[in-house]
């Protein structure tokens, strides 16, 4: 028996349906009804389309498989199960609990052959985007037949397509021509509070054809419209395709089919009894696999192995007739950085005074010659953030050798279509905008901090000295509402220097998200001490000006350092011992060991921390006693150095805050 079997095939889809009820039925927790509808669209693709070895779960040319509404998890596992991949029968009874690989929701970090973490509806479209977008991108690097095949295969809901980063990553997708990018949508008319129709009636099609893609209308059941819109979704070339699937939630339960009850909750055990019952399907054991529906999946399994090892062999059979272009290859897969990169790129780091937008810019173009994998763009501001890598192309439809992307104002899409980039071997992406506008791009980076994905976030023009365009443009928290996500490190360099350091440490930290901050007014290129080492600012916090037996710390950060340098220039005339603390990277100090910490900042000499933002986090650096001087209310239309001048950041007035709280005196300056 084959999946051709009509037999074999609805158990196979009972069975699947039967799993994810079980499961969910188990934890008391959970969405059973969505796997119950989609199941039958899951094997055809798993079945028919999709090229996987679960001996081999990051096989380089597989194909992606992304279940975008991600609250049907027990849908993936399941298949996973099936499939054979490390997942077994135990795993899917400790569904949503403790230690278990079967979270709530899918976790690519967690989980063999979960490809994204899809918990936010929405992302994992838009992380579909840039997956196939890259492997576009990494066909075109290779440019050999048989090397890269692999396409992106996935489900999503009407909440998916209710949130407006699905409408930019597949705007953007439709704009490119992603036309190795296959999608379901789930159109079962519910939602949580009810039918899809209290808020959502609009033409998916229709808007989906406006974006340029492909769109075709089915019966989600009918296995025969399934087959025949899924075999020309994959012929189609040139365009990203959307199969509306017609479904039925909570699909052959006895009173729940239809019903937003089959959406977030569990069954109950009558329901599960009756459908079990209605399906003739044994009430136990439950989490029950009927012996032929395993040798159907090992059998699939068996096929995937053979087009994996005839990929191995192609590429076996390409180093010997091209050493170089297969090294090259590998070198892109592992995301190869130089071991002397932080040398290099202090070589070309400018000395002088500029924005650190520009000197990074600079920088980023001798990275980008270093590193091959690096690819990027901005949210249509690349004349501002200084991010376009000269020299290449930027990627259009039907051409997608180059290295620069045209994200356009779609900030949200952009972090996404990144995620979905670093999720693929082969590349190191970045997304570039004001710092202000994260605000947008906010769920994006904590998925790729909670994934471990290796993204990079460009951010300019970091605080109030933007200037003229005033509060609305100028970031107060930002900074510090990156620093609170954890796993993310933001990097907010001081000068051209320090920039060098920024660039190596985004580019060489690959378990997590790195978020650049840069000004876009000119700072001065700062001195360091003689014989002091370059490669102390890649421990996120280092010495810049130093005292004998200081009798102060003062911690500062970006264009807030040379001010902080001055001011302990007039501190020192009167009497005061300061250190200067530059601190590029919070989060990269806090992981120094503490014998480095306490070099630093030693314990028991009063500290203070200068830095143009929302003041009250600094006081965990800074302690009880310490001094926060920061700016805890939004900005103001007006020249850099006017709002300097203004708000207290110039050294004078920055000097006399201090000395008024060696004094004990209670000076509004601090309070600024």
């Amino acid at each position: 028996m084959t999946a051709q079997d009509p037999e074999l095939l609805n158990k196979a889809v009972a069975t699947v349906r039967m799993l994810s009820v079980d499961g969910v039925e188990k934890a008391q927790s959970g969405h059973p009804g969505t796997p119950m509808a989609l199941a039958q669209i899951t094997l055809e693709i798993w079945l028919r389309h999709l090229r996987y070895d679960p001996s081999r779960p990051k096989w380089v040319d597989r194909d992606r498989f992304v279940l975008s509404c991600g609250h049907a998890s027990m849908l993936l596992y399941s298949m996973l199960h099936l499939s054979g991949y490390d997942l077994s029968l135990d795993d899917l009874k400790q569904f949503r609990q403790w230690g278990s690989k079967t979270p709530g929701h899918p976790e690519a970090h967690l989980t063999d052959g979960v490809e994204t973490t899809t918990g936010p509806l929405g992302q994992g479209i838009s992380n579909g985007v840039g997956m196939a977008l890259a492997l576009k991108m990494r066909a075109a690097r290779v440019n050999r037949p048989g090397l890269v095949g692999a396409r992106v295969f996935g489900i999503c809901s009407d909440g998916d397509l209710m949130e407006g980063v699905s409408s930019e990553a597949s705007s953007i997708a439709g704009h490119l021509g992603v036309d190795n990018l296959i999608f379901f949508y789930d159109d079962n008319k519910i939602t949580i509070d009810g039918e899809t129709d209290l808020a959502f009636s609009e033409d998916v099609a229709k808007r989906y054809e406006s974006y340029g893609w492909a769109t075709w209308k089915i019966d989600g059941h009918d296995t025969a419209q399934i087959r025949r819109a899924l075999d020309e979704a994959v012929a189609l070339q040139g365009k990203p395709k959307l199969i509306i699937a017609r479904t039925h939630i909570g699909i052959g339960t006895p009173t729940k089919q239809d019903s937003h009850k089959a959406h977030g909750e569990p069954l109950g055990a009558a329901e599960v009894k009756g459908t079990k019952e209605k399906l003739g399907w044994p009430l136990e054991p439950t989490f029950y696999v009927p012996a032929e529906v395993y040798e159907l999946f090992k059998a699939r399994a068996a096929e995937g192995r053979a087009v994996r090892e005839a990929w191995e062999k192609t590429m076996e059979d390409f180093a010997k007739q091209d050493a170089a272009g297969a090294a090259s290859l590998q070198a892109l897969l592992a995301r190869k950085v130089p071991d002397n990169l932080f040398d290099q790129l202090l070589a070309v780091a400018p000395k002088k005074e500029a924005a650190t937008r520009v000197t990074a810019g600079t920088i980023e173009q001798k990275a980008a010659a270093l590193v091959p994998s690096l690819v990027g763009g901005s949210a249509d501001l690349n004349p501002s953030t200084k991010t376009y890598i000269e020299g290449s192309p930027a990627i259009k439809k039907g051409e997608y050798i180059g290295r620069n992307i045209h994200f356009g104002i779609r900030e949200h899409g952009m972090g996404a279509i990144v995620n979905g980039i670093a999720a693929v071997e082969g590349f190191i992406p970045f997304g570039s905008t004001f710092l202000v506008f994260s605000d947008y791009m906010r769920p994006t980076i904590r998925l790729a901090a909670l994934s471990g994905f290796h993204s990079i976030f460009v951010f300019t023009h970091d605080s109030l000295y933007l200037g003229e365009d005033g509060p609305t443009h100028q970031p107060v928290e930002q900074v510090w509402s990156m620093r609170l996500i954890p796993n993310v490190d933001v990097v907010r360099p001081a000068d051209g220097i320090e920039c060098a350091a920024a660039w190596t440490h985004a580019l060489t930290r690959t378990n997590g998200p790195t978020v650049m901050a840069l000004t876009r007014q000119n700072v001065p290129s700062l001195e360091r001490p003689t014989g002091w080492d370059p490669r102390t600012m890649l421990n996120g916090g280092y010495v810049l000006a130093d005292a004998s037996d200081p009798t102060m710390v003062v911690v500062a950060t970006g264009s807030e350092v040379s001010v902080a340098v001055a001011a302990k220039a007039l501190l020192d005339a009167k009497g005061e011992r300061v250190r200067v603390v530059s601190m590029p990277c919070l989060e990269a100090f806090l992981r120094q060991p503490e014998s480095y910490r306490n070099a630093v900042l030693p314990p028991g000499v009063p500290r203070v921390s200068i830095e143009l933002g929302v003041s009250t986090p600094w006081r965990s650096i800074v302690g009880e006693g310490g001094l926060v001087i920061g700016y805890d209310h939004f900005g103001h239309s007006a020249p850099a150095k006017v709002i300097a001048k203004e708000i207290g950041f110039v050294p004078e007035a920055i000097a006399a805050t201090i000395r008024a709280w060696r004094r004990g005196s209670d000076d509004p300056l601090s309070q600024a």
